[in-house]
C-alpha cells in the first residue's frame, strides 16, 4: 500500500524547519549508505546525532504521534529518528554533477540498528516527508515500484508518502532549485503486509460508521471488537 498523508506539517512549520535546514551543515549522503546503494547515491544529509537533525526529527515524531490516520495505517512499534536529506540541481562547488542529486533504485534494508540505543528495528515502512514546495525543484521525483508499476511522487512541502520498505525505490537526478525532505522507517506492531492493510481498511469503516451512529450501536461495538481480536491476533509486542 502507497499512501499519501497530506499537511503533516502547517506552513508555520515549515518555515521554521527551513530555517534551520537552510544554515545546517550538510555531509555527504554517502556516509550513511551501504556498499550497493553507495554506488548510485548522489546527495547531501545532515548528521543525524547533531543539532538541527535531532530537534527537527524529535517535532515530527510528536506531530506522528498524534495523527490518527498514520497510526492506524502504520500500527507503529518503533521509529528510527527521522533523517533529513538534499537534492540539488548544482554540485558542490557550483559544478553541475551527473545532471544533479540523484538516488538510484535501491531496496532499503531489511534490519537497521539505531545508534543512541544500539537496538535493532525491521524496516517494515518506509515514509518521506517533504519540505520543498514542488515548483522549487525540477526533477526529484520519489519513484516507487507497485503491483500497478512505477509511481512518481511529488508531493507539496508538509505532505508524506508511506510505502513497503520491501518495495524497489528510486530519487530522479534534480536537474534546477533544491529538494528537501525527511525520511524515516517503521517497524510496525503487524509485519505482514496484508494483515496490516486489512487492519486499516476496516478501521477506516468503522470510523465512517461512528459518525453516523450512537457509541452504543450494537454493530459498531461489534466491528470494533472484530478489528482489536484481530489485531490482538497479529500484532507482535
Amino acid at each position: 500500500m502507497l499512501l499519501i498523508l497530506p499537511g503533516i506539517l502547517n506552513a508555520h512549520e515549515l518555515a521554521q524547519f527551513r530555517t534551520h535546514l537552510d544554515s545546517a551543515s550538510w555531509q555527504d549522503g554517502r556516509v550513511t549508505a551501504g556498499s550497493l546503494s553507495a554506488a548510485v547515491k548522489q546527495n547531501e544529509q545532515l548528521p543525524e546525532e547533531q543539532e538541527p537533525a535531532i530537534s527537527l526529527g524529535n517535532h515530527v515524531l510528536r506531530t506522528l504521534g498524534e495523527h490518527s490516520r498514520f497510526l492506524s495505517a502504520a500500527l507503529p512499534e518503533s521509529i528510527y529518528p527521522p533523517k533529513f536529506n538534499r537534492y540539488s540541481g548544482q554540485g558542490r562547488g557550483g559544478e553541475n554533477r551527473n545532471g544533479g542529486d540523484y538516488y538510484g533504485a535501491h531496496v532499503d534494508a531489511a534490519v537497521m540498528t539505531i545508534k543512541e540505543t544500539r537496538r535493532s528495528l525491521r524496516s517494515d515502512l518506509s515514509a518521506t516527508l517533504f519540505l520543498s514546495e514542488p515548483q522549487e525543484y525540477d526533477g526529484g521525483e520519489l519513484c516507487i515500484a507497485t503491483e500497478h508499476g512505477m509511481q512518481a511522487i511529488k508531493l507539496p512541502a508538509g505532505d508524506m508518502v508511506l510505502y513497503p520498505s520491501g518495495s524497489v525505490h528510486l530519487v530522479k537526478p534534480v536537474t534546477r532549485g533544491t529538494r528537501l525532505a525527511s525520511f524515516f522507517w517503521i517497524q510496525s506492531m503487524v509485519q505482514d503486509k496484508g494483515e496490516r492493510e486489512l487492519l486499516y481498511e476496516l478501521d477506516g469503516s468503522i470510523q465512517a460508521l461512528a459518525a453516523g451512529r450512537a457509541a452504543d450501536d450494537p454493530e459498531l461495538i461489534r466491528l470494533t471488537g472484530i478489528y482489536h481480536n484481530l489485531l490482538r491476533r497479529w500484532a507482535q509486542v
